[in-house]
């Protein structure tokens, strides 16, 4: 192989003897796929369909599934593909694009959860002015900025990671991530602030206003009556068993990038299948079982299909 092609392909190296066992990870990981994509398009079908689901709630809940499967689209294709391929490589501007795209849902991520948690907040502890404060427009308005703002500040690093210089050409993990950043020859420091910054603009505060404003709930529902501290535990604890999935997914991917080379190839490998597989799997599974509107649909839905 020449150098030209060299500095255009990177080899994925993360799978632990595919050779053994590629049909068992194409099995494994093309059932997972196809659960994330029936689960998460299931409750938006239902949100989609159903009147009295047309609630700002539950347009945020539909606009974080629908994350998850454009997050799934991000990561399974190409998976499959390697799996049952001789040579899991990839083109640099590819793996680019596969790491923007990933960076970028993971920051909507976060901006939608904060979004929720905005919307809990003036529910609970404003709820004569919710219908003012949360009407058409402000919803249309979030749910734009939390797409568009980690699109276009990832966007900066991917320009930024174009013209770099490589000296390695082999990524450890099974897709491209951060850990694009050790192939360089020598680190940019323009990268690495721009990196800072941008992981405190779209998770950092992000977080940080979620805690807050679900403290504020607890404070504010601790000191009303029964049934709004009922009505803040029902309508709150679905959105905060995801914010857990969601920060474990992050504790996981970050544990793996910084860890990377201290880690066996098995054990790096299982730490990205938790990874890529809870989050976008168990978000479904929390809002159909924990959100009762939800749950009464897709019994319904169920009913209708002869299930039940």
């Amino acid at each position: 192989m020449d150098v030209k092609l060299n500095v255009t392909l990177l080899t994925l190296g993360g799978f632990a003897e595919l050779h053994k066992y590629r049909y068992l990870y194409f099995v494994v990981i093309f059932t997972l796929y196809i659960l994330i994509l029936c689960f998460n398009s299931t409750i938006v079908y239902l949100i989609w369909t159903c009147k009295n689901l047309h609630e700002p709630m539950y347009i945020f809940i539909a606009a974080l599934l629908i994350n998850s499967v454009l997050y799934s689209m991000i990561i399974y294709p190409k998976l499959l593909s390697d799996v049952l391929s001789e040579k899991q490589t990839i083109s640099y501007p590819l793996c680019l694009f596969q790491g923007f795209s990933y960076y970028a849902s993971a920051g909507s991520e976060f901006l939608l959860l904060a979004a929720m948690a905005y919307d809990r907040y003036v529910s609970i502890c404003k709820p004569l002015q919710y219908p003012v404060i949360m009407n058409r427009i402000t919803i249309y308005m979030f749910l734009i900025l939390a797409w568009l703002i980690p699109a276009f500040e990832i966007a900066v690093s991917f320009v930024l990671y174009f013209n770099v210089k490589l000296c390695n050409f082999t990524l450890t993990g099974i897709f491209c991530n951060n850990s694009i950043y050790r192939l360089q020859c020598v680190p940019s420091v323009t990268i690495s602030i721009y990196g800072v910054v941008t992981l405190i603009n779209i998770a950092l505060l992000p977080m940080f206003f979620i805690l807050f404003t679900y403290i504020r709930i607890l404070r504010i529902s601790i000191n009303c009556c029964r049934e709004t501290r009922r009505k803040a535990l029902k309508t709150c604890l679905p959105h905060l068993l995801v914010l857990i999935n969601f920060s474990c997914f992050i504790v996981f991917d970050s544990v793996i990038i910084r860890l990377d080379s201290d880690l066996s190839k098995t054990l790096r490998l299982t730490l990205t299948f938790q990874s890529i597989l809870f989050h976008p799997l168990l978000n479904p599974i929390i809002y159909g079982l924990k959100m009762n509107e939800i749950f009464k649909h897709i019994k319904t839905l169920l009913c209708q299909s002869d299930v039940c």
